[in-house]
């Protein structure tokens, strides 16, 4: 072992301006990221993997309802809400993916069973749901999800027959463009002392979607990625773009192909070619030397990280 290790983690990109955040709201905020990083951090200290920290990361989000995954996730058109998650070993490159699950309380943990197994990759809907009891994870019942919040979101947008993305504040227009607001995808990036990196992502999606719509944060190679030999990363910004970009792999195929640093990758894809697309969001990263880039072309990230070398944990929020 090294003994070296290191964490990153985020809670969604978008326009978040200081004005939109009171206080006590912002405190929430940076409590619930020092919180994620630390359960992260207590996993890379006792010698655990870097799979394993990274879903003791995403776990704490999930179970807080201040982002838009696992407890704090949106209403679907139907009035549903539909989880997705995945999570990658950079050592093994196995993956494991849920997309569309109703009851998981959370879906990071399920996303995780099925890496563990070497028949499955991605699983869906009911029958992933079915794997998650099989296995013994944690079910709740769909009650669990709701929050006034996200549940007065969906009002102000049921009617309008379009999705739109997370967000802090209430739609006063609900034609107003889906950029003003948050991306509330929540993930994680790790460095153990083994010297092996992964990474994880779960959301809740969009508010109002329909047809069982999905993102990119279940999807391997666009919203999750690891490979030792480039990076860890994990995406959070509109999901269509960051699947037609290959956000994740793209990173790390510029490192591992054509020799670019981490920071040179992360700021190619995410500053240059999803802007061009008009795709806004971010990334977080991490490689096997304990890099870690915290990049977006948004306003704002909810992140933070925390490495061996002081074991302090720093969160952010604004530019």
């Amino acid at each position: 072992m090294n003994k070296q290790y290191a964490l990153a983690i985020h809670g969604g990109a978008g326009t978040i301006l200081r004005e939109m955040l009171t206080p006590t709201l912002e405190k929430q905020y940076k409590d619930a990221l020092t919180l994620a990083l630390q359960k992260g951090q207590e996993v890379l200290k006792r010698g655990g993997t870097a799979v394993e920290a990274v879903a003791a990361a995403v776990v704490v989000t999930e179970d807080s309802p201040l982002f838009n995954a696992g407890r704090g996730a949106v209403f679907s058109y139907e009035g549903k809400h539909e989880l997705e998650a995945s999570i990658m070993c950079g050592k093994t490159l196995e993956a494991g993916a849920v997309a569309n699950v109703r009851t998981v309380k959370n879906p990071v943990l399920l996303s995780k069973k099925i890496l563990e197994n070497p028949d499955f990759v991605y699983l869906s809907g009911d029958g992933a749901d079915k794997y998650a009891a099989l296995n013994g994870l944690e079910l709740v019942d769909q009650k669990y999800f709701y929050t006034e919040e996200r549940y007065l979101q969906w009002q102000e947008v049921r009617d309008t027959n379009r999705a739109f993305l997370d967000h802090n504040v209430h739609i006063k227009n609900a034609e107003a463009k889906a950029g003003d607001y948050k991306f509330g995808t929540a993930g994680a990036v790790a460095l153990d002392q083994y010297g092996n990196i992964a990474a994880a992502t779960s959301t809740g999606g969009l508010t109002n979607k329909k047809y069982g719509r999905l993102g990119d944060s279940s999807v391997i190679g666009s919203g999750t990625y690891a490979n030792n030999n480039s990076c860890a990363v994990s995406c959070t910004g509109y999901g269509e773009f960051f699947l037609r970009s290959v956000v994740a792999y793209d990173i790390a195929a510029l490192i591992e192909y054509k020799g670019l640093s981490l920071k040179e990758a992360a700021n190619r894809v995410v500053k240059d070619k999803l802007v061009k697309m008009g795709g806004e969001g971010g990334i977080i990263a991490i490689d096997a030397q304990g890099n870690i880039e915290l990049c977006f072309n948004s306003e704002g990230m909810y992140r933070g990280y925390v490495r061996s070398a002081d074991g302090k944990p720093n969160v952010f929020i604004y530019e």
